[in-house]
């Protein structure tokens, strides 16, 4: 049976290389197509085997990749591609794309300590995740759209990069007008359980980044030592 090489597109424009022969299925290589995609996670979610909204809802009724064959289907990878769809794993779930996740590491790598456990806890620090975190938006995506829109204030001025690296004693909040946005009172009402490095303020609809989080409390289906071996290679 001649072997098929196809592309899977995946959010933040990249395209996974699929290679299939004898009913095995291997993933060989990535690339760029564009600069960010705009379509369902859900797939994604299916076919890397996590919840990327971290609600396990994308796994719940399917929990097998997606596509005629995914629920029967095995795939085989190399260690390279183990490698590669751990990076994804955690790259999708902050929504990032391969330069500003790269770059990321890049920093962790540079702090003392695990490398591994860094790189974790500085994606946890971005500005757009802990809008997520305290319940202003439903989704990484709908938070980073706050922050670029002018929506969120850091210690009372407006910041809108959502790649500013939150520190300790940080406290972030929404402008006066922001706070009525119904997406937002929306999502507040439906927001899951704080975590324990973040504090909230109902009177004043602000949160405090009071520390750095423990690995533990991180995502605990990440492997990010496969990840630093990845860019250690």
């Amino acid at each position: 049976m001649p072997h098929t090489v196809w592309y899977v597109i995946v959010p933040s424009g990249t395209a996974l290389l699929m290679l299939e022969n004898n009913d095995e299925i291997y993933l060989i290589g990535e690339t760029n197509f564009m600069a960010r995609f705009t379509g369902s996670t859900w797939k994604i979610s299916r076919r890397l085997g996590i919840s990327l909204s971290e609600t396990g809802k994308e796994l719940k009724k399917r929990p097998y990749p997606p596509g005629q064959h995914g629920q029967g289907r095995r795939s085989k990878m190399s260690n390279y591609g183990l490698q590669l769809q751990e990076k994804q794993k955690l790259r999708f779930l902050y929504g990032l794309g391969e330069k500003q996740f790269r770059r990321t590491f890049q920093d962790a790598v540079k702090l003392p300590g695990i490398a591994g456990e860094n790189f974790m806890i500085l994606l946890e620090s971005r500005l757009d995740n802990l809008v997520f975190r305290l319940g202003f938006a439903r989704t990484r995506a709908a938070a980073r759209q706050l922050v670029v829109h002018g929506h969120v204030i850091v210690n009372g001025k407006k910041v809108d990069i959502p790649s500013y690296r939150v520190t300790p004693g940080e406290v972030i909040g929404l402008r006066e007008k922001s706070r009525q946005l119904k997406v937002v009172q929306e999502s507040l009402e439906g927001r899951a359980t704080l975590p324990a490095y973040l504090e909230y303020d109902e009177n004043n609809m602000t949160g405090t980044y009071t520390r750095l989080p423990r690995r533990d409390e991180l995502h605990p289906d990440i492997n990010e030592a496969v990840i630093v071996e990845f860019y250690s290679r």
